[in-house]
């Protein structure tokens, strides 16, 4: 199926497939009722024009199917063509067997039915134009059944009730069938876009914390430029009170600290609006995480667990992968201490077609104790709660998935990102 056509889950394309399974059911109904009714029944009716009908639905089949697999989309009016081709050729097998007067009249509803769940009222009425208009002709134009001058006759008369039986059979199990599929479309679409209108209000949140944090790194620099400033000249001025030389001394690091930190933001936020990923080694690019979190949490006990073999793998790391596995590290620490304890690990496995980043704490876990839990769903009471939406937020971006389970220490966050998005 094209990839665009995936987004489509009900409408002109949808019910052009429908019709495409559809007609492969007429075919082999049509061809057996054929059969029966010539060979096993002996009803003197013209088989050869029957089956020549047949076949060219089968060769429109043929096309249809190429069709529906071409990438450009599937438009309204080409499928109600779709469907006058298959009414034209219902229309001309009626026509060699009773027409009106056939039981099967009533198929001509089905496309009728089906168009209802999937075009626009336009459409709908151009169908049931067409499905009249062939009812219509059958009235007046068709060739008679030699079962007709019997209806007069037990035999007649059971042969066409049972026909109406195996009609009103074929037709319900059509409808509800197809009917079925359509409307299971219609509520993934909805799902679909309950999950859009979800991320887009999530991202709007986060959009507007990022806008509060520029602002605030805007507004911090002048304060932090000025205690720069002023920090050495009271230390040359109190060089003699060694206790606080140490403490500006500290004051002095922290402020440093802080301004490397502003400027760390304003690099990642060129870096995103370029689009342009980092091209290093997933050696080098672990060291650079794990630098950068041990000096964030020094207490942190951290264990990692790379295979020798992927250290050479080379990865196109985008703006925000970093700071996501930092995210999930700082949430797990402070997990751990919820336990008294300052473990956590990070190990990193191929699973083709992924690359996952697997970390896992010492702490309460999520919630339900045993299962798979939501994210968010965690013990944990500190902290501002946007962590975990950010590293969710960095995932989709990628195509990936952000998953939470309990282990057997305590939580267990996987972010798999596929191989095609980050590696060369």
């Amino acid at each position: 199926m094209p990839p665009h056509q995936l987004k489509q889950p009900i409408g002109p394309f949808a019910l052009t497939r429908t019709l495409a399974w559809l007609r492969l059911c007429a075919i082999a109904g049509q061809s057996m009722a054929v059969m029966i009714c010539s060979w096993w029944m002996r009803i003197d009716i013209s088989a050869l024009s029957l089956f020549l009908g047949i076949d060219l639905l089968a060769v429109f089949a043929v096309f249809a199917a190429w069709r529906i697999s071409q990438p450009w989309p599937v438009r309204e009016w080409e499928t109600v063509c779709h469907v006058a081709a298959d009414t034209l050729v219902l229309g001309y097998l009626l026509y060699f067997t009773g027409g009106a007067s056939n039981p099967f009249i009533t198929l001509l509803l089905v496309p009728i039915a089906l168009s209802a769940a999937a075009l626009s009222v336009r459409a709908v009425l151009s169908v049931a134009a067409i499905a009249g208009a062939a009812y219509i002709v059958l009235l007046l134009w068709y060739v008679p059944l030699p079962m007709n001058e019997l209806m007069g006759t037990d035999h007649g008369y059971s042969l066409h009730v049972a026909g109406m039986g195996v009609n009103f059979a074929v037709t319900a199990l059509l409808l509800g069938f197809f009917i079925n599929r359509l409307a299971n479309a219609v509520r993934m679409q909805q799902l679909e876009v309950q999950r859009v209108r979800e991320r887009a209000l999530r991202d709007e949140g986060i959009l507007a914390i990022a806008t509060q944090a520029a602002g605030a790194a805007h507004e911090l620099n002048t304060p932090l430029s000025t205690m720069r400033t002023l920090l050495p000249e009271l230390r040359r001025e109190h060089a003699s009170d060694s206790v606080l030389d140490d403490d500006l001394s500290l004051l002095e690091g922290q402020v440093e600290r802080c301004r490397t930190i502003l400027r760390e933001m304003v690099a990642f936020g060129k870096t995103q609006l370029s689009q342009e990923p980092e091209q290093l080694t997933l050696q080098a690019f672990i060291h650079g995480v794990v630098e950068r979190f041990q000096l964030l949490r020094p207490e942190a006990e951290f264990e990692l667990s790379v295979p020798s073999e992927l250290e050479p793998l080379v990865l196109r790391s985008p703006p925000g992968l970093r700071h996501a596995l930092i995210n999930l590290l700082n949430n797990a620490v402070d997990a751990s201490a919820m336990r008294g304890s300052h473990s956590v690990t990070l190990e990193v496995r191929r699973a083709a077609p992924w690359l996952e980043w697997i970390v896992c704490d010492h702490g309460p876990g999520f919630y339900p104790v045993g299962g798979t839990a939501s994210i968010g769903e965690s013990g944990k009471l500190s902290g501002l709660g946007i962590g975990l939406a950010l590293a969710e937020a960095t995932a989709e971006r990628l195509n990936g998935e952000l998953t939470a389970t309990n282990g057997e220490t305590g939580a267990e966050m996987r972010l798999r990102l596929p191989l095609s998005a980050i590696t060369e």
